[in-house]
């Protein structure tokens, strides 16, 4: 071989995957590798810093395949017929090639659907009123249009069984009856889906995905025992399904569990004894990841999701506009979310490649992890006498309700990063006190409760809104730096941070000679919250000064430290320091004491 074309690789020997750990154990210097470099996700699972062709296993099996004609749908709601099929017709003109009617009431379908290619726009609906009259009209409708290829209607109904049964309580019989007719009435259309099962509100109640993967077969498995005892045969059901799942903001293992999901559901399906049969599957952006503080990060967030649920393999995305937990709904805000995906499919190329993750070792292991944690729970919920059991019982809500508690701890303490909501507020952001939450508030625990992770930090907000609002103040918060510049201006940086997602007015850092200078003048500034911000080293020589000559001017003021000195902390709590702010202090614990002194203190100072 010449030189010249000699591949410059071959002047290497291979370098092992254990050579790169010892190698980064010694950068390490002592360090446990895995503590330090191995991410444990909230579905417990062990994600490694880097994968190698060592890592190569056995994929898993029909994960699915990228759509090149994927459904991105708009939720249609209009009062009458007419005024929804304008709303639809829009959203058509905008790009939109899936829409998703609610149906609450007697609807004419001709009126409702006039105007609208069916061959090419997919069309979904929500029935939550007239559910078999509606489905016969809707197909009579379609059968009388010569133009429509039966194989070219594309859609699904829905009629919410699973998550009227896990968020409101209601198991009725009669909607599997509607559901076994319904799906009969659809045999002539195979790309049109008559059955949904929807996850969502596992995700969006806080579960993991490992549970949404395995509640949704779950919950698959109970309804083909309740379909099949109503005469409808097991492939008429397979044939007829449409699933959904919500899309949440961890990237990658969202990518695994579209994966994983249509992996574990062709291995269910053989136990049926189903071999070949058609489903789709759609991912909606999840209500979790969402937040009404810095609503606009929203966007990114929705992004990211529909990536996510593109290259997992997902046959079509309903992305929510990015003030829908707040408002009704605007053009610019619908329109903005239908364009995510018509930017993702132009100009990213989503669509255009066959199963683009695959052969990706990171991401063929999380699925095949997920698949099988999900397979695991799977069997451990039908081992207790299946879905509808360990609803009854609470298995699956107490289950749930133990990973949302892990991911709001790991957000008060700052593990988890919201951007907007608990990293880099928007201090300059004008917000109504109407729209926060004032917490999760769910009195039956037996039930499901969609909601946003954000709302415990939301109410620290609502809190400060209402003094605002109350006392025609907003609290103000003064950082007092002196000695060590470095520290002093990374931990004024970081209690800017960290206190700027209480709605508090944050002054810029304010520097001083000494330490005794910086106690008399913030002592006596129009401040209601004080942060002294230095190094440990000036902490161990003045921070006790400071503590005390400050007390000495004002005893009603909140005052804070930066930082975490130990050794020091009892002498200056005796001293008067209210608390300390750092890396592992609590949001919610930390912000909530600030705002109780400062409205004892208001009080008092009004009476």
């Amino acid at each position: 071989m010449n030189d010249k074309n000699k591949s410059l690789f071959s002047n290497f020997n291979p370098v092992s995957k254990q050579e790169w750990i010892e190698k980064a154990k010694t950068d390490l210097k002592g360090e446990d590798f895995n503590k330090k470099l191995v991410w444990k996700n909230q579905s417990n699972i062990d994600i490694a810093p880097f994968y190698t062709s060592e890592d190569k296993q056995d994929y898993l099996k029909n994960t699915g395949e990228n759509s090149q004609s994927l459904i991105n749908y708009r939720y249609i709601n209009g009062p009458t017929e007419e005024n929804a099929n304008k709303l639809a017709l829009k959203a058509i003109e905008e790009g939109i090639n899936g829409l998703l009617f609610d149906i609450t009431e007697t609807t004419v379908v001709s009126r409702l659907l006039a105007g609208i290619n069916l061959n090419e726009i997919a069309v979904a609906f929500i029935l939550r009123a007239h559910e078999v009259a509606f489905a016969i009209d809707f197909f009579d409708y379609v059968k009388t249009q010569k133009r429509i290829d039966h194989k070219n209607l594309r859609g699904y109904f829905d009629l919410e069984l699973i998550p009227n049964f896990i968020t409101k309580g209601k198991m009725n019989p009669g909607q599997c009856n509607k559901a076994a007719a319904i799906a009969e009435l659809a045999s002539e259309f195979p790309n049109f889906k008559a059955i949904t099962i929807s996850g969502t509100a596992y995700l969006d109640s806080g579960a993991n995905q490992v549970q949404e993967v395995a509640y949704t077969l779950n919950s698959l498995a109970c309804f083909i025992e309740r379909y099949a005892d109503r005469g409808i045969s097991l492939e008429t059901i397979f044939n007829n399904l449409h699933f959904q799942l919500a899309i949440g903001s961890e990237y990658f293992i969202e990518i695994g569990k579209f994966r994983a999901f249509n992996s574990l559901l062709q291995e269910i399906a053989k136990k049926y004894g189903i071999g070949e049969f058609s489903h789709t599957l759609t991912g909606k952006t999840s209500v979790w990841s969402k937040s009404v503080t810095d609503a606009h990060t929203n966007l990114l967030r929705a992004t990211t999701e529909t990536m996510s649920a593109i290259l997992g393999n997902v046959d079509g995305v309903l992305i929510d506009p990015y003030d829908n937990q707040f408002h009704e709904g605007s053009d610019f805000s619908s329109r903005i979310a239908g364009n995510i995906y018509t930017i993702l499919k132009e100009e990213s190329y989503f669509g255009k490649v066959a199963n683009p993750a695959d052969g990706c070792y990171y991401i063929e292991e999380i699925s095949a992890k997920i698949a099988n944690k999900a397979l695991e729970l799977f069997k451990e919920v039908e081992a207790k006498g299946g879905f509808n059991q360990s609803i009854e019982s609470g298995f699956i809500q107490q289950q749930i309700a133990k990973i949302r508690f892990e991911k709001i701890k790991l957000l008060s303490q700052r593990r988890l990063s919201m951007v907007g909501v608990n990293k880099y507020p928007n201090l300059m952001e004008k917000i109504s006190s109407e729209i926060l939450s004032e917490g999760e508030m769910n009195p039956n625990p037996k039930l499901l409760k969609p909601r946003r992770a954000s709302l415990e930090i939301e109410a620290l907000r609502k809190t400060t809104e209402e003094l605002l609002k109350n006392f025609y103040k907003r609290p103000i918060v003064e950082l007092s730096s002196f000695g060590n510049l470095t520290m002093r201006k990374a931990r004024a940086a970081f209690a800017y941070d960290f206190l700027g997602m209480s709605g508090f007015e944050i002054q810029p850092e304010k520097s001083y000679d000494s330490a005794l200078k910086a106690a008399r003048k913030s002592a006596k500034s129009e401040s209601n919250v004080v942060v002294i911000c230095s190094s440990d080293q000036d902490y161990d020589e003045s921070a006790l000064t400071f503590v005390k000559a400050f007390r000495k001017i004002n005893k009603n003021k909140v005052l804070l430290l930066a930082g975490n000195p130990i050794h020091l902390i009892g002498e200056l709590t005796e001293a008067g320091l209210d608390g300390c702010v750092h890396v592992k202090s609590d949001i919610i614990s930390t912000i909530s004491s600030i705002q109780r002194k400062i409205q004892k203190t208001i009080k008092s100072l009004e009476a």
